[in-house]
C-alpha cells in the first residue's frame, strides 16, 4: 500500500518551466535530463511495486534530516520486522565497477558510485531507527531499472538488483509473509 505517492521533484519542475521560456545553459540542460531520467526510472519502479500483494507500506521520495545531514530515499518499503531502503537508478548503457569507481564504458567518465550513496543512506537511517528505538532490519538495495543498462564486473556480494532481477525481487517480496499491525 502506497502511503506516500511520488511527485516530480521541485527542481525538475523549475527546470522544465525555465526550459520552455529560455535557452538553458549546457549544465542546466544536462541536470534537467538527469532529473527527468531519474524520475522516469522511479515511476517505472512504482509500476512494479504496484504488484506487491502482501501487506506492506510503501513510502516514496522521502527527505529526512539526520545530524545536519540530508537523507533522500527513493522508495522505502516497510514489512513485518524488515524495511527495504531502495535507491532506484535509471542509468542507460554499459558500465563497470573498478574498485570503488563506477565508470561508463562508452565515455570512460567516472560517476558517483551508487553503492557509496546507499551505504551512507543506510547509515543515516540506522541512526534514525536507533534514536527512536526501532528494531527493524534494514535491507538496502540499488535497483538499476533500465533494461538497456549493463553493469560489468559487478561484485556479487553487493546489494545490487539488476534490471533482469527487478521482477523477481517483487515476486520474492510477495512470497514473504507480512502482516502489519499498529505496532509496526
Amino acid at each position: 500500500m502506497f502511503l506516500k505517492k511520488r511527485t516530480e521533484p521541485e527542481e525538475l519542475l523549475i527546470l522544465k518551466h525555465l526550459d520552455n521560456r529560455m535557452e538553458l545553459a549546457l549544465s542546466d540542460r544536462k541536470r534537467l535530463s538527469n532529473l527527468q531520467r531519474g524520475f522516469e526510472g522511479e515511476v517505472q519502479f512504482d509500476l512494479l511495486a504496484k504488484n506487491i500483494v502482501e501487506e506492506r507500506y510503501i513510502l516514496n521520495d522521502l527527505r529526512l534530516e539526520v545530524n545536519n545531514s540530508e537523507l533522500q530515499i527513493d522508495s522505502f518499503i516497510i514489512s513485518k520486522g524488515i524495511t527495504y531502503l531502495l535507491d532506484v537508478k535509471n542509468f542507460y548503457g554499459d558500465f563497470y565497477i573498478d574498485g570503488d569507481k563506477f565508470i561508463s564504458i562508452k565515455t570512460g567518465e567516472e560517476y558517483k558510485n551508487p553503492l557509496d550513496q546507499l551505504k551512507r543512506s543506510a547509515l543515516l537511517l540506522r541512526q534514525i531507527f536507533n534514536y527512536y528505538n526501532l528494531n527493524y532490519l534494514i535491507e538496502p538495495y540499488v535497483i538499476f531499472i533500465n533494461p538497456e543498462f549493463t553493469l560489468y564486473q559487478a561484485p556479487m556480494d553487493q546489494p545490487i538488483i539488476h534490471p533482469t532481477q527487478a521482477n523477481r525481487f517483487i515476486r520474492e517480496l510477495n512470497e514473504t509473509p507480512s502482516r502489519l499491525n499498529d505496532s509496526d
